[in-house]
C-alpha cells in the first residue's frame, strides 16, 4: 500500500439540492461551466489534480499546501466575480477545506484521513470561504499574504482526535475613514490609521487593567512601538517613521487596559540593531511594533510587524503596496486589510494568547490562563465548547475564589446556553447567570475588561426580565469600557434591537463592519434580524444564508416565510434542528425580549409555520 503526504482540497456548492430543485438544467449547466472555465484550469495553474468529482463537489491533490491554498484564493476570487454578474437566483456558492496529510494512492484515486478531514474543513467554511486545517495554517504562515483566523479545535464526524480548524481571510471588506488633519503627509496619515486600528482593537481587549508607564507590569500586555525605518533609497522618510509611530503610541496611550511605553523610552532603540527580546527586557513589555517606509514615486510600501517580545517569534505581519493619486482610498485599504489580520475576538494577539495559556502545565497556572481557556472553549459557540468552558471557569475559581473575571466568565458560559438554545433546564442558567453578575457588580474596582463582560452580561439579562431602558445604560457602559472593540459593538446592536432602536442597531454593526472584516459572520448574523424588524426581508435573507451562527437559521426561516419561500424556511428549521435538536418555539422565545411584544409574536408565528416545534415533548 502506498502513501504519500499531499495536500488535499475539497470543494462542494453550498445549497446545491435546492438550486437543483428550482432548476434543475439550468443549475447543472452554470456548475458545468465553472468547472471548465475556472476549477479545472485554476487547479491544473497552481500544479494541482482533481481525482474525483462528486455531483456538486470534487476533491483535488497538490504537492505543494501552498499553491493548494492560493488556487483556494483564486477559485473563490473567481467565483465572486461570476456570481457579481449574474442574478442572486442564479449563483453558486462553495465551499473549500484544505488539508495537509498522508493519504493512501490507489491508482489515481486518493483515500484516507488526509482526504477525510480536507472534506470535513469544508464542510464548517462558510459559503465563499476557505477552511483549513493547524497543519496547513501552519506550514504556509508568512509564506501568503493571506491571514487565518483561529475557529478553535472541532470535533469533527469519523475523526477520532479534534483538529485545529482555521478560517482564511481573504480580502478586506469596509474600511475606517479617519479625519483628515493638517500639515501631515497623506502616507504618515494612513499608515498611523492603518497600524493604531491593528494595534489598539487587537489588544485592548484582552488583559486586566494596569496603569500606562514606560516600565510594564508581566501581568498585562505591555507594549513599545518603535520608529518605523527609512528604508527610501535617498532616505527622505526618517520623519515619517517617526510619524507612524509617533501616532500609534498617542492613540495607544488612550486605552486604559494596556501599557504603551513612552515615545522617550522606545524611540531610544529607533538607531539600533539590538534583539527585540532584549528590547522587550529592558522596557518590561510583551511586545514590540516595528516596521519600515519606502516611498518611490506615487508608490508607497509599509510593512508592519507584531513581536513577541519574549521569544522574538512575529506574532502577526504584514507588507502592503499600493500605487496611486487619492490617500484616502489607500488609508481605507491599508486599515481595512490591517485591521482585519489583527481586530477582534480571533486576532493574532488572542491566538497568541490561547496558545500560551494552553501550552503552560495545568498545576502553574494564573488566574489569566484560566480566563483564556475558558474564553477559547466559550468562542467556540458550541454546546461542548459551552460546557467546557464553565468547567474550566469551575476550576479556576476554587484556586482563586474571589476572582471577578472567571466568575463572570462563567456567568457567559450559562447565558449563552440559553442564547444559543442548548441550555436543557434555561431557567436556572438564566438564575445562574443573574447571580453571578450580581456579585461581580457589587466589586466597586473592577478593571474595564471585567466592567466591560460584566455590563454586557447584565444588559442581556436585562433584556430578558424585560428592562430594556436598563438593558441599554448597561450597554452603553460596555461601549465605555471598549469603545474599539467591533464584537461588542456587534452585539450591542441586538441589544438596541431589541429596544426599539433598530437604526441605532444597524450604525452600531456598520461601525463594526468597518473595524474588523473578518466579523461578517457575526454582524450579518445580527443585522439579519434588524432587517427583519425594518421589514427589509430581501436584505436579510442576503446578510442571513451567508452565516450559520447561532439560531441564523431560524431567522432565516421567518425571512424566508415573509418572502413566501416556504420550502426554504422549512428547510432551514430542519438545518438548525440537526444543531440544536432540543430547540423549540418557547426555549427561542426564551433568548429574545422585544419591547414590542408584536415581533416576537409574529416572528414566532412565522416558525411555527416553517415547522419548528412549540415545545419540548
Amino acid at each position: 500500500m502506498e502513501r504519500k503526504l499531499s495536500a488535499i482540497l475539497a470543494a462542494d456548492v453550498v445549497g446545491y439540492s435546492a438550486l437543483m430543485e428550482k432548476d434543475e438544467a439550468g443549475t447543472f449547466d452554470r456548475l458545468r461551466a465553472r468547472r471548465t472555465e475556472l476549477f479545472e484550469p485554476e487547479i491544473a495553474a497552481h500544479h494541482g489534480r482533481i481525482f474525483k468529482l462528486m455531483g456538486d463537489g470534487l476533491l483535488a491533490e497538490f504537492g505543494s499546501v501552498v499553491d493548494a491554498v492560493e488556487c483556494a484564493v483564486s477559485l473563490q476570487r473567481g467565483m465572486a466575480d461570476r456570481n457579481a454578474s449574474v442574478a442572486e437566483e442564479e449563483r453558486l456558492d462553495v465551499r473549500i477545506g484544505i488539508n495537509l496529510g498522508e493519504v493512501i494512492i490507489e491508482g489515481d484515486d486518493r483515500y484516507g484521513e488526509g482526504v477525510n478531514i480536507a472534506a470535513r474543513l469544508e464542510q464548517l467554511a462558510p459559503p465563499g470561504g476557505i477552511c483549513v486545517s493547524g497543519k496547513v495554517a501552519k506550514e504556509v504562515d508568512n509564506k501568503l499574504a493571506f491571514a487565518f483566523d483561529s475557529a478553535g479545535r472541532q470535533k469533527v464526524k469519523n475523526i477520532e482526535e479534534p483538529i485545529d480548524v482555521y478560517l482564511v481571510r481573504m480580502d478586506a471588506a469596509p474600511r475606517l475613514r479617519l479625519s483628515r488633519r493638517r500639515g501631515r503627509k497623506w502616507w504618515a496619515i494612513g499608515a498611523s490609521a492603518a497600524i493604531v486600528a491593528a494595534m489598539a482593537a487587537g489588544i485592548a481587549f484582552y488583559y486586566p487593567l494596569s496603569a500606562t508607564s514606560s516600565a510594564v507590569s508581566g501581568a498585562m500586555p505591555g507594549v513599545a512601538v518603535l520608529p518605523f525605518k527609512d528604508l527610501s533609497a535617498d532616505k527622505t522618510l526618517g520623519y515619517l517613521g517617526e510619524g507612524v509611530a509617533n501616532d500609534v503610541i498617542a492613540i495607544l496611550s488612550r486605552f486604559s487596559d494596556i501599557a504603551v511605553v513612552s515615545r522617550t523610552s522606545s524611540f531610544a532603540y529607533g538607531n539600533q540593531e539590538g534583539d527585540v527580546r532584549q528590547i522587550g527586557k529592558e522596557l518590561g513589555v510583551g511586545y514590540v511594533v516595528e516596521g519600515s517606509v519606502r516611498k518611490e514615486g506615487d508608490k508607497v510600501r509599509i510593512v508592519a510587524e507584531l513581536i513577541d517580545a519574549d521569544t522574538g517569534d512575529h506574532v502577526w505581519a504584514d507588507r502592503f503596496d499600493k500605487s496611486g493619486s487619492d490617500p484616502w482610498a489607500l488609508q481605507d485599504e491599508l486599515t481595512g486589510k490591517i485591521v482585519g489580520a489583527m481586530t477582534g475576538e480571533w486576532g493574532a494577539i488572542r491566538k497568541a494568547d490561547y496558545s500560551r495559556a494552553w501550552g503552560r502545565d495545568s498545576t502553574n497556572l494564573a488566574e489569566y490562563d484560566y480566563y483564556l481557556r475558558a474564553e477559547s472553549q466559550l468562542n467556540l459557540f458550541t454546546k461542548e465548547g459551552l460546557e467546557r468552558s464553565g468547567e474550566i471557569s469551575q476550576q479556576g475559581l476554587q484556586l482563586f475564589p474571589d476572582s471577578p473575571l472567571l466568575t463572570v466568565e462563567l456567568g457567559w458560559s450559562h447565558w449563552l446556553k440559553v442564547g444559543l438554545l442548548y441550555s436543557s433546564a434555561p431557567e436556572t442558567d438564566l438564575q445562574q447567570a443573574n447571580l453571578l453578575v450580581d456579585k461581580v457588580l457589587a466589586n466597586k474596582n473592577l478593571s474595564p475588561q471585567v466592567g466591560r463582560l460584566a455590563h454586557w452580561l447584565r444588559a442581556w439579562l436585562l433584556t430578558l426580565k424585560p428592562d430594556h431602558d436598563g438593558a441599554v445604560a448597561e450597554m452603553n457602559k460596555a461601549i465605555a469600557a471598549a469603545p474599539y472593540n467591533a464584537f461588542t459593538l456587534t452585539d450591542a446592536g441586538s441589544i438596541f434591537l431589541q429596544a426599539g432602536q433598530p437604526e441605532k442597531a444597524l450604525e452600531l454593526t456598520d461601525t463594526a463592519a468597518a473595524r474588523d472584516p473578518g466579523l461578517a459572520w457575526f454582524f450579518n448574523y445580527v443585522r439579519g434580524f434588524i432587517f427583519i424588524v425594518m421589514g427589509r426581508n430581501e436584505d436579510a435573507v442576503k446578510v442571513l444564508e451567508t452565516t450559520e451562527f447561532a439560531d441564523a437559521p431560524l431567522q432565516l426561516a421567518v425571512a424566508y416565510m415573509r418572502l413566501g419561500r416556504e420550502a426554504e424556511a422549512k428547510a432551514a428549521v430542519e438545518r438548525m434542528l440537526k444543531t440544536a435538536p432540543d430547540a423549540t418555539i418557547q426555549s427561542w422565545r426564551q433568548a429574545w425580549h422585544f419591547r414590542d411584544p408584536s415581533i416576537l409574536d409574529q416572528a414566532a408565528a412565522d416558525l411555527a409555520r416553517a415547522g419548528l416545534p412549540g415545545r419540548a415533548p
